[in-house]
This record gives structure tokens, C-alpha cells and sequence, in this order.
């Protein structure tokens, strides 16, 4: 009996049934569908041609033609692909990245994110959110991994970040000329020209709205932390994205910043470095989510240790942040503040994401809220939880399998040895 005829015929038995066409089973010893549950044992994916999964049935269909494939996980934990909500794929921090601002084109930038998606993608995670980088680059990438012409995770872009003149996200460390021509249309000042600004990142492209509402480390200018962004720009930004059906996502590190943000009702505040018992208040009251990027103020950190390319304002800013961040993250968590995972990757290498893992681990995190953190609510933040984030049918099959289970040992997600992504194989080492 063809392969096609024997699975139709096993799970007409079940009322279930598998189309004719090109599809795939995944045979999983240990199945997580869903990282608030308990794990599931011998059970065999079946996802159609779409990429989509079809049924979920007990034990494992056997094979013994070609009309499908069969991919043998009988021996690892298999899961969700994993989500992070913070990236920045276009570029890594390095000695020459101001140069390389200037030498590189769009079309180049879209390259190089061509190979930090690969990388990412075969560390595990099958979902970004790219919260600022050059619009065209980044949004022609998305398309390019969307259509399948390249290998990457799902990409929800931003594009260029909005910021205040002289903010974060507007570009320093040049002369004035090089500064002209090189500042983004969507810097904006007051709340009427922010409200320009957003309308305009949509128009281009952009997925979801980045603001940065107080200053960042890595800026090349004395401008510090605290909130630069003002109250009424940032309540217009988040209004109009939300009435043009964007979420907005906040660069934020001080206190005042964080709680204004949280005031005006953003989806989520990313850093929070510096929150206190109001923020914690502001989250609770509101819903948004913490994606609190540990291992950004730590690269920043080592990099300040390894070298002196960094300028004196970044260095100052740095030292002694991450304390600070975990102490701060670690409060939030215990007070039951919603987590998402995110990195700032692009910051730290791209590939190492799930070296955060870690350092969520250190502020308490138990390695079930961790993977929470990266599958169900990282979905639900990027307002994919009917596509991605758990495994069930009709959703994507965003799937990935590792030799231990993270639910005992959360170190198992630094090797990922098996990856899916919209029912694309892009990694399998077993």
C-alpha cells in the first residue's frame, strides 16, 4: 500500500484524515505542544505542503514509500520554535560598525541580515521581532524569508526606530553633513509630527512601531538614560498605531520613560533597566510585556572590557548596568509582571540568542516561565498566537527538537539540533 493510501487509512480509523499531496511526519518521543502543559509522549506532526500542521495523533505512522517525508525525533524533546521578541538583524555590534554605516548599501545591509538570519534561525528560533534597522533592508528581507528565497526566521519588522531629535535612534557621531543625510524621515518632534511619523513607518512597511522613549547606551552622545520622548508624543505614537493596527514597542531604560510609556499604553517596554515599584504597578495595571534583553547589557559590558573602540559616553553609560538590569528584571518577575524573551541581538552575536536563557535563569526564572517567555508569550505579544508559539492543528509548523528537555535542563536550548520553520527544514543533526 503507497504511503499516502496507509496514513488516510490509519487515521480514517480516528476520524482524521491526511492529504494526498506532499507532506511530512514528524515522529517525537517527547512532544511539548505547549509549554503551560505537561509533555506528551509518541506522537507523530503531520504537516501538509503549506507548511502547516494537520494532526497531531498517537503513536508513530510508519513509512514505507516516498510519497512522504518521515523525520525521525523519537529520541529528543521536540517543541515550539522558539520567539524572540528584541533583534536587530541587519548588523552586529563591532570596531567598524560606524564606518560600515557609511560604506554599506541597503541592498549590501539586506545581505549581511541574509546571514544573521540563517544564523538565527538555526539556533532555534523560527520568529523575530526586529525592532530598527534600515526600512527597505530589513522589510526586503522579511519578504525574501517569507517567499522562501532565503532561509530566516518569520521577521515582524519596524524598520527605522521613531525617535526625538537628538534622541536614541537618530544618528550621531558624525560631522553635520554626514548627520543630514543620513537622519530618518521618521524622526519627529511634538505629537502631530509623530503622528506623521507613524503613519509614514506603515506606509513603507513597517509591522509593529519601535519608539525610543529615553536615551540608550550605545548612543555616541552624553544624553544619558532617562527619558527623552515626551509624554504627549508618546501617547499620539501609540494611539495612532494602535488605530492603524500596529502594537508599539519602547526602547526604554529609565524609570520615568518606562512609566510614561506604560501610562500612555504600550504593548511592551524592552530593557526596562531601570523600573521600579511603579513600573511594576503600571505593568500589572495595563497587560504590556517586559522583554528585558539581560545579555545586551552584558555584551555591552564585555565588549567595554575586551577593547576601546566604544566612546567614553558609551562606557560610562555601561558599567555597572547589568546589575542593576537583573536586580530590577529579577523584582519584576517575582511580582508576576509578564515576560517575553528577547536579546537586542545585533548587540550580542547573532546565533547565541538563547545564551539569555542564562541569565534569566540567574534573576529566578524557572525553566517552565522561561520557555513560557519564548514560545506563548512571545507569540502573543507579536500577535501570532494563532500561527505560532504552540504546536496544534492549523497552526504553522514552527517546530524545533533538542537531546534533553529544557523543562529539566534549560541548557538543552543552547544546541539546538533540529529546526523547522513554516514547515521548512532548516537544520537537522540527529
Amino acid at each position: 500500500m503507497r504511503l499516502a493510501a496507509l496514513i488516510s487509512s490509519l487515521l480514517l480509523l480516528t476520524g482524521l484524515t491526511v492529504s494526498a499531496s506532499a507532506y511530512t511526519i514528524i515522529h517525537a518521543g517527547t512532544l511539548i505542544t505547549d509549554a503551560r502543559e505537561a509533555p506528551l509522549h509518541e506522537k507523530s506532526i503531520v504537516i501538509n505542503k503549506d507548511g502547516v500542521i494537520e494532526r497531531i495523533v498517537d503513536g508513530y505512522i510508519p513509512a514505507n514509500d516516498s510519497d512522504g517525508t518521515v523525520i525521525d525525533l523519537k529520541n529528543a524533546t521536540v517543541l515550539p520554535g522558539l520567539i524572540d521578541a528584541h533583534t536587530h538583524l541587519l548588523s552586529e555590534l563591532n570596531p567598524k560598525a560606524a564606518l560600515l554605516r557609511l560604506q554599506m548599501s541597503k541592498v549590501d545591509a539586506a545581505m549581511q541580515g541574509a546571514l544573521y538570519a540563517r544564523r538565527t534561525v538555526e539556533a532555534g528560533f523560527t520568529t523575530v521581532r526586529d525592532l530598527g534597522g534600515a526600512a527597505e533592508a530589513i522589510y526586503g528581507l522579511r519578504d525574501a524569508i517569507a517567499k522562501g528565497y532565503v532561509p530566516g526566521p518569520r521577521v515582524i519588522a519596524a524598520g527605522n526606530s521613531i525617535s526625538g531629535t537628538g534622541g536614541h535612534a537618530d544618528v550621531d557621531g558624525y560631522n553635520a553633513d554626514i548627520l543630514h543625510m543620513m537622519t530618518s524621515e521618521i524622526i519627529c518632534d511634538g505629537p502631530y509630527d509623530c503622528r506623521r511619523a507613524v503613519r509614514t513607518a506603515i506606509k513603507y512597511g513597517a509591522d509593529v512601531i519601535k519608539i525610543t522613549a529615553t536615551g540608550g547606551v550605545l548612543s555616541d552622545s552624553a544624553t544619558g538614560l532617562l527619558q527623552q520622548m515626551k509624554d504627549d508624543e508618546i501617547a499620539e505614537i501609540i494611539s495612532t498605531a494602535h488605530s492603524m493596527g500596529r502594537k508599539v514597542a519602547a526602547h526604554a531604560h529609565g524609570a520615568d520613560g518606562i512609566n510614561a510609556a506604560l501610562r500612555a499604553g504600550i504593548d511592551s517596554i524592552d530593557h526596562g533597566s531601570l523600573l521600579d515599584a511603579q513600573s511594576i504597578k503600571l505593568f500589572k495595571q495595563n497587560g504590556a510585556y517586559l522583554v528585558p534583553t539581560l545579555i545586551a547589557s552584558k555584551t555591552v559590558v564585555d565588549k567595554v572590557q575586551e577593547g576601546d573602540f566604544l566612546p567614553p559616553s558609551v562606557r560610562e553609560k555601561a558599567l555597572g548596568l547589568p546589575a542593576l538590569v537583573m536586580d530590577n528584571v529579577g523584582k519584576a518577575y517575582k511580582a508576576g509582571v509578564k515576560i517575553a524573551f528577547g536579546t537586542d541581538s545585533g548587540v550580542s552575536a547573532h546565533g547565541t540568542n538563547a545564551e539569555e536563557f542564562l541569565l534569566m535563569r540567574d534573576i529566578g526564572m524557572s525553566n517552565k516561565d522561561m520557555l513560557i517567555a519564548a514560545t506563548v508569550n512571545a507569540a502573543d505579544l507579536l500577535g501570532l498566537a494563532d500561527k505560532t508559539g504552540t504546536l496544534a492543528e492549523g497552526k504553522a509548523a514552527d517546530i524545533i527538537a533538542v537531546k534533553g528537555n529544557p523543562l529539566d535542563d534549560i541548557e538543552s536550548l543552547l544546541d539546538v539540533n533540529f529546526v523547522m520553520a513554516s514547515g521548512r527544514v532548516a537544520k537537522n543533526t540527529f
